[in-house]
């Protein structure tokens, strides 16, 4: 999860409620909010803050202004034995986070050419072809 923040440069309604629409066709996005009075978008979702920027660029000018975790870290508690924390950081390093790769079916081959086919005709089987004598 990620939260994005980008300024815009739009001057009516008509064009925000255009952004709005935009952005939310976008995939991955969870929520978005509009602080009119300070002309900022935030997005927050599993988004790539360069594909928002380029839906909007034909409505209006956009900038990015923040991008980072969509929840501030929350501290840690010191009430929790130092051991019970080398373990999950344990656990973590063991598991690492698995790694996607785009799967692709089949090879892509180029297209096969249909081979021609000519047909010739003789006009001496065809009866009713027309000789002028």
């Amino acid at each position: 999860m990620m939260k994005v923040v980008l300024k815009l440069e739009y001057v009516d309604e008509k064009i925000k409620q255009k952004v709005m629409k935009k952005v939310s066709v976008v995939e991955g996005v969870d929520s978005m909010s509009i602080d009119t009075k300070d002309k900022k978008l935030t997005v927050i979702g599993n988004v790539d803050p360069v594909v928002l920027v380029s839906k909007l660029k034909k409505l209006c000018h956009t900038e990015i202004v923040l991008v980072g975790p969509a929840k501030e870290p929350e501290k840690k508690k010191d009430n929790e034995p130092k051991k019970t924390q080398d373990k999950k950081k344990a656990a973590i390093k063991a598991y690492p986070a698995p790694v996607l790769y785009q799967y692709q079916p089949y090879p892509q081959y180029p297209t096969p050419v249909p081979a021609y086919q000519h047909y010739y005709s003789v006009e001496e089987e065809d009866s009713n072809s027309c000789v002028i004598c």
